[in-house]
């Protein structure tokens, strides 16, 4: 059996890119089906209740789109193997949530954010510095955010209409699984981030979720 060499440096650059053009203007394909699948229970909403569930999976769809930013780029940058195949590991589970998401934003007649591009070059800048400073910081980084990420979802779990079923068992399994991530970050040796920066990443957090509602 042979092994495949490993990647060059340009190579694994422009592989990135590839990734980040998918994940921008492509229709994602999750590796696993998606939870509302189980929901045999039929969402019905009124008008007023889908464009609100809409919105909320265009703000968590965005989510996602930074999630595969920040995951390529730090992936990019660390020289540890086991770290790269880590930050891989994750990115391919929040692959599935893109997925997810992007379905259901179909389903309930909304669309995805129209700033998607920003989104993700934004958060691949930021992923980038989280990487230039070190692994420990770079999964100190992924620690903040899933924690945050985390507590977001759970706001949406209480704003989303009781009816959509949907929509909520999709959410509910994200939050399961970026609570996992923050963990698996921890193990790993994740060093705890200065107050100051975990106080603008939720600031960055704010802007992004506010517009993402509406654009």
């Amino acid at each position: 059996m042979t092994t495949r060499p490993p990647l060059s440096a340009l190579d694994s650059l422009l592989a990135s890119v590839d990734h980040g053009l998918r994940v921008v203007f492509g229709t994602p394909a999750g590796a696993r089906p998606s939870p509302a699948l189980a929901v045999t229970t039929a969402s019905e909403l009124t008008a007023q209740e889908a464009r609100l569930a809409g919105a909320l999976m265009r703000v968590n769809h965005v989510g996602e789109i930074c999630a595969q930013a920040l995951y390529q780029s730090q992936a990019l940058l660390t020289r540890n193997p086991e770290l790269r195949a880590h930050f891989a590991h994750a990115a391919k589970e929040e692959l599935d949530h893109l997925a997810w998401t992007h379905q259901r934003i179909t389903e309930l007649g909304s669309h995805t954010s129209y700033l998607n591009p920003i989104w993700y070059g934004g958060a691949f800048a930021i992923g980038s510095l989280a990487g230039l400073a070190g692994d420990k910081i770079s999964l100190g980084f992924v620690v903040e955010t899933e924690r945050q990420v985390e507590q977001h979802l759970a706001v949406h779990l209480d704003r989303l209409p009781l009816a959509d079923l949907h929509s909520r068992s999709i959410v509910a399994q994200m939050k399961i699984e970026e609570a996992r991530h923050a963990e698996e970050a921890t193990a790993a040796g994740a060093r705890p981030l200065p107050a100051a920066i975990k106080g603008l990443m939720r600031g960055a957090a704010r802007v992004m979720t506010r517009t993402a509602h509406y654009v």
